[in-house]
């Protein structure tokens, strides 16, 4: 039995999953093929016997096992597993199932995404603890030796007490700034207390000449009972470690890994940089953090997520800001303004792909996998599910944490339904409108993007509000129902952590979704890793076979999809609008003043309407599906003001009488053969301003 060329075994898994091997052939185009009950057990001699060549297997419990046998045997090339007992096997309709594993199986078989560059960090264990006394020195004391532990102590503690081991460097005072990420992290801190924890000597001379006692074992003076007796700096004698008048506070130091034990964490983005961990006061959260923090020395390597394409990047021009989507959206702060155009740091960026999604032009694009990868496996699986007989299929998007809803749904529920395929993603936001309308054209009913509960509220509503646009433009055309569904089941909008009943409402949002519906017609077009081109192709099948053709769509204000309307009484033909545009929407004309668009290349950032001195241009969000919408238009076209001395074209009589209007009153232009001068062109100007002083010379002679 083969999918895409590959080996693939089937199990029942003790027979708990009503198989159908004839409806499987028949789907899959092949001979009726071997169903195993035990593949992981008794008939494990089997599958070591086979595993030759390429392989599927139908197992995602025992993958561990399955890969060891095969590596033993030396003749497998390469091994995929795939899910379909939680997927498909394991539901209220397993036994119309089939079109469902025969898309899995199918799309299990395409080879993996292109390989993209990687980003690089280096470990060497460089721990960095800040937080109250006691919690910082217990967790440095235990980490002392695996790690090089470096302790800030913010604030006092009565329970704190500074060992005379000096084991590791111990510092007091306040963390002000922590930048960078896994092996790169800078931090700087002011030292608040009159004792410096680098230069004390432990020996505890402060500690008995206090007279307030306002001196603890942890060597820091409590301010408010300190009376200023100064015996304590007496009692330190030369070591010198107590100024109660010292300037330089100031700290810095760089660091690996950073453990954060403050109530209120130095970074508070949604997601900290990789080699930071804030558990906070929690004991049990610090030894997790603890554990983690173990696993994190030496070399490491992510791929670099992103492609960003500057050129068409929407961004800002002339100092005038345009599209700040990807930086709003960005829950790591990976990505800043960098002049016109924005700049990403790929070592902070954790390849949840939001950025790619909210950018209304393409220039940011998710890069592992690719749009075009991904597009490859929707494809496939709808297409094989369509072939296998499957309909009104429902493409359900989801990350790892969605891999365990799944898993729950099917060992105490229903499962999934039948027509509800399942499709792991990097990141729920990492697909966004283009591939949800891409997918409806390749056949789907439905789109579901799976939250399982911890994600950046910022993402669920990008992506809440492209399904607005996405439903938008469906319903529109005459496609019936609700295509496009977030289905939350992690926290709920009340708070509550997740748990039977967010897995009950993530059961009732898949069981109880009408159907809806979708193009008679399936595309067999590909995705590209061009945003606007995949939108372009999607618009054009949906367009064509839709019950309601229409050729202008209305759209949510926000939407990166419209035309401009123009003030012509305001507008002077400067055509700043055309030099401030990024996507080129907005064209003059080689040989007269005119002001052209092309509306499908209009992304709506705004930037020709803040550029504008005039503030003749406002966005109109809409859909545009006519092929003119491709094609330069006329928006706007002037006369030309001719110089009334040589008759040479100089620009727009609009332009013109707008420049006399606003230089009038200037004491350069106080009388009219200075304001008729505006009028000419620069040579003619020269010569007639020549021609007047020749003039008052021979009146004054």
């Amino acid at each position: 039995m083969s999918a895409a060329g590959r080996k693939v075994f089937l199990c029942t898994c003790n027979g708990t999953m009503p198989l159908d091997r004839d409806a499987l052939a028949k789907g899959l185009g092949i001979a009726p093929p071997n169903l195993h009950t035990a593949l992981c057990q008794k008939e494990l001699d089997r599958y070591a016997g086979g595993a030759v060549g390429d392989l599927v297997v139908a197992c995602t419990q025992e993958a561990r096992l399955f890969d060891q046998l095969a590596e033993e045997g030396g003749k497998a090339q390469s091994i995929r597993f795939v899910n379909i007992r939680e997927s498909a096997g394991w539901s209220a309709e397993a036994r119309a199932a089939t079109p469902k594993i025969v898309a899995l199986l199918e799309a299990a078989g395409l080879p993996e995404p292109e390989p993209v560059p990687s980003v690089a960090y280096q470990s060497e264990g460089q721990l960095l603890i800040v937080g109250q006394g006691d919690a910082a020195l217990y967790w440095a004391q235990a980490l002392s030796g695996p790690l090089a532990v470096t302790v800030l102590m913010t604030g006092r503690s009565a329970s704190a007490e500074i060992r005379g081991e000096r084991n590791y460097p111990v510092y007091s005072g306040e963390l002000v700034g922590l930048t960078g990420w896994l092996g790169a992290f800078e931090a700087e801190w002011r030292q608040r207390n009159p004792i410096d924890l680098d230069l004390c000597t432990r020996c505890g001379a402060c500690v008995r000449a206090c007279p307030e006692r306002a001196i603890g074992f942890d060597f820091q003076v409590d301010l408010d009972r300190c009376r200023d007796h100064r015996d304590c700096v007496a009692a330190c004698g030369a070591v010198g470690a107590i100024d109660f008048a010292r300037s330089d506070t100031a700290r810095h130091a760089r660091f690996d890994l950073v453990l954060d034990l403050q109530r209120t964490p130095a970074f508070t983005q949604h997601q900290p940089p990789q080699g930071y961990l804030a558990p906070g006061p929690d004991p049990l959260l610090q030894a997790r953090a603890v554990a983690e923090l173990a696993t994190m020395t030496g070399e490491f390597e992510k791929p670099r997520y992103f492609a960003y394409k500057p050129s068409i990047c929407a961004h800002s021009r002339a100092q005038k800001q345009g599209c700040t989507l990807c930086i709003d959206v960005c829950s790591t702060r990976a990505i800043r303004p960098d002049g016109e155009h924005v700049a990403v740091e790929p070592h902070l960026c954790l390849g949840c792909g939001g950025c790619a999604t909210v950018c209304p032009s393409g220039a940011m694009a998710y890069a592992y996998p690719s749009a075009a990868d991904l597009g490859r496996r929707m494809r496939t699986l709808l297409h094989s599910y369509a072939r296998a007989g499957g309909r009104d299929a429902c493409l359900l998007l989801h990350a790892a944490g969605g891999r365990r809803v799944i898993e729950t749904l099917a060992r105490r529920g229903r499962g999934l339904p039948a027509r509800v395929i399942p499709l792991e993603i990097e990141h729920i936001a990492s697909v966004g409108i283009d591939l949800w309308l891409a997918a409806l054209a390749w056949g789907a009913s439905q789109v579901g993007v799976l939250a399982a509960g911890g994600e950046a509220p910022q993402y669920l509503e990008a992506l809440a509000f492209q399904m607005k646009i996405a439903q938008v433009i469906a319903e529109a055309q005459g496609y019936q129902g609700e295509h496009f569904r977030l289905i939350r089941a992690g926290e709920g909008s009340d708070g509550e952590p997740a748990g039977a009943a967010s897995e009950g409402r993530a059961a009732a949002a898949l069981w109880d979704w009408p159907v809806a519906l979708a193009p008679r017609v399936a595309a067999t077009f590909a995705a590209t890793s061009e945003k606007r081109r995949t939108l372009a192709l999607a618009f054009d099948h949906l367009a064509l076979h839709a019950p309601i053709p229409q050729t202008s769509i209305a759209l949510p204000a926000g939407a990166p999809f419209g035309t401009l309307e123009v003030d012509r009484d305001r507008c002077t033909m400067c055509l700043a609008c055309v030099g401030s545009c990024p996507e080129g929407a907005l064209l003059d004309h080689p040989e007269s003043p005119k002001l052209r668009f092309i509306e499908s290349s209009c992304v709506q950032c705004g930037l020709c309407a803040a550029t504008c001195p005039e503030n003749a241009i406002a966005l109109v969000p809409r859909l545009e599906l006519t092929p003119e919408a491709r094609a330069p238009r006329l928006l706007i076209e002037a006369a030309v003001h001719a110089c009334i001395r040589c008759g040479k074209p100089m620009g727009t009589q609009k332009l013109v009488r707008a420049m006399i209007e606003r230089l009038r009153h200037h004491s350069m232009f106080a009388g009219e053969d200075q304001l008729k001068r505006l009028e000419m062109c620069a040579d003619c100007r020269v010569l007639d301003l020549m021609a007047s002083e020749h003039s008052a010379d021979i009146r004054d002679s």
